[in-house]
């Protein structure tokens, strides 16, 4: 982007409650199912239907509030946005205006940047990466209010050129987050749409499923120049359901506008769509303003009231949310912040680590438990991750707790090797055994007979003349050379500590 523009970005979000029934009645909200299978008459808006709101639809909706910071409304109205389309069989959509369920808030945006701030490159004159650290931006949130879904449009179906209407998703339960205008980058964009999407996961209010619509994004895009504080004509991307196609569509958006204004043209207040197939934005219509909806009270709705005590239940509700479970798992049990990144990319697999911790601190205590948190993050990522099956905001860990805490007390009391560790977690998966079982059974026990170890190094010094000569002129790194040959002889079951022991002493004799 030139230096003398700047983006100014608002998105608002989208996000499909988990619910098992619809908003306003009692169709399921199962995605996939056949057209128009999920609907009744208050989906499809006969005259004489009347809407009944969903309860656990506005606790999730309150939940929500809570995890992003919002001042929680113990009264909120909804109303009624006229506008006519045909996925809109009432004419109508059931949303908030004037009173909102939650108002104001904020979302952290962690973004990556160089740890060096001295400028220049990001790689180290020896050619690696330099290290990296995570930098926090908060966005205020303007609001976040409750709304039904629309029906499905289907254009050009069946090949005939004609649009259907499929109203399985007519009144499906959504909130709808809108963020201020403070994003300055599609790249910023697309980190507070994963973190936003992170937040409503963990906290069990949305699926975030970016595929089925669960959780999809309008971005609201102008640009001014730098150093200037009014804002310039804004125009809304509609509908984008990708992370990627979010980012690229904002960077196309932006080099547009500059384009034009560069140009000496100005630029329209529009809906824009994105168009993946090219990678371009396209005009869909002009801009709808507030007043444009005729937004009114809904008559057939009362006001939302909670009392005191609910909004207590349902803030007591809200997890340990992703940015300060990975602060934990850094602090507590020494994990880096890729540990802690990679082991909170889904609820269930953060969840499992802490199940495997609680099983050790049951076993060892408090003190010693802690210290085993880095060897479990390294075995889940190398041998457990890879094999876990999610559901929604769970996960299928093909082992469990109990047996974890026993592989690594094993190593730890220097029973089995952790190269040995790996290969039993494996074989305890394709078992089902008990890992100690199957150690003593399959012979994955460390051998610790000296005698037996000092011989085959003896051997090995004896075989590598050469190696042991580097060793005596001062180059030590070529013990691990011995090391691996000692383990690989023994079929990686030798103690890895005495095997070091006794090479030291062999080779300072």
């Amino acid at each position: 982007m030139p230096a003398e523009y700047e983006a100014v970005i608002g998105l608002e979000v989208h996000a499909q409650l988990r619910t098992e029934t619809k908003l306003f009645c009692g169709c399921l909200t199962r995605f996939g199912a056949p057209p128009n299978t999920q609907v009744c008459e208050t989906c499809v808006g006969l005259p004489g239907a009347l809407p009944v709101v969903n309860e656990h639809a506005l606790h999730l909706a309150v939940r929500a509030g809570y995890a992003l910071g919002c001042e929680v409304q113990r009264k909120s109205q909804f109303a009624r946005k006229n506008y006519f389309y045909p996925d809109l069989a009432k004419g109508y959509q059931i949303s908030q205006f004037d009173h909102p369920l939650n108002v104001g808030g904020f979302l952290d945006v962690a973004l990556e940047g160089p740890e060096d701030k001295t400028g220049g490159s990001d790689v180290k004159p020896d050619g690696s990466a330099k290290p990296h650290r995570m930098q926090t931006r908060r966005i205020r949130i303007n609001r976040i209010h409750v709304e039904e879904d629309a029906a499905k449009n289907i254009h050009g179906a069946e090949g005939r050129g004609v649009t259907l209407v499929d109203f399985n998703r007519a009144g499906v339960p959504l909130i709808e987050i809108v963020s201020e205008p403070e994003l300055r980058s599609a790249e910023e964009a697309e980190a507070y749409l994963r973190n936003l999407r992170e937040v409503l996961v963990f906290a069990g209010i949305s699926d975030g499923n970016l595929e089925e619509g669960s959780f999809r994004c309008d971005a609201n895009v102008s640009v001014r120049p730098a150093g200037t504080t009014k804002l310039g004509t804004r125009v809304e991307l509609k509908n984008i359901n990708s992370f990627r196609f979010v980012r690229q569509a904002i960077q196309f958006e932006v080099a547009r506008q500059i384009a034009q204004r560069t140009a000496g043209a100005e630029v329209v207040q529009e809906t824009r769509t994105w168009n993946e197939r090219d990678a371009t934005t396209r005009s869909m219509r002009g801009k709808e303003e507030a007043h444009d909806y005729r937004y009114f009270p809904d008559p057939d709705l009362p006001w939302v009231a909670f009392s005191t005590e609910e909004l207590d239940r349902q803030r007591a509700l809200v997890p340990e949310l992703p940015q300060a479970k990975r602060a934990r798992f850094v602090g507590e049990f020494g994990l880096t912040p890729y540990d802690a990144k990679v082991l909170t990319a889904h609820p269930g697999l953060a969840h499992y680590f802490d199940s495997c911790m609680t099983e050790l601190r049951q076993r060892l205590g408090e003190v010693q438990s802690k210290k085993l948190g880095k060897s479990l993050a390294n075995l889940m990522q190398s041998e457990l991750a890879p094999k876990v099956e999610y559901a929604g905001s769970g996960a299928e860990v093909p082992l469990g707790p109990a047996e974890v805490a026993e592989i690594l007390i094993m190593v730890e009391e220097a029973t089995i090797s952790k190269t040995m560790a790996k290969k039993l977690t494996l074989r305890a998966i394709e078992t089902g055994l008990s890992p100690k079982a199957l150690a003593e059974r399959e012979g994955f026990i460390q051998v610790r007979d000296e005698g037996a170890i000092v011989d085959l190094v003896r051997q090995i010094l004896a075989d590598n003349p050469q190696q042991v000569a580097q060793v005596r002129e001062g180059k030590t790194k070529v013990i691990g050379f011995f090391v691996g040959q000692t383990m690989k002889a023994m079929g990686g079951k030798a103690d890895p500590a005495l095997v070091q022991k006794i090479l030291r002493k062999e080779l300072s004799s």
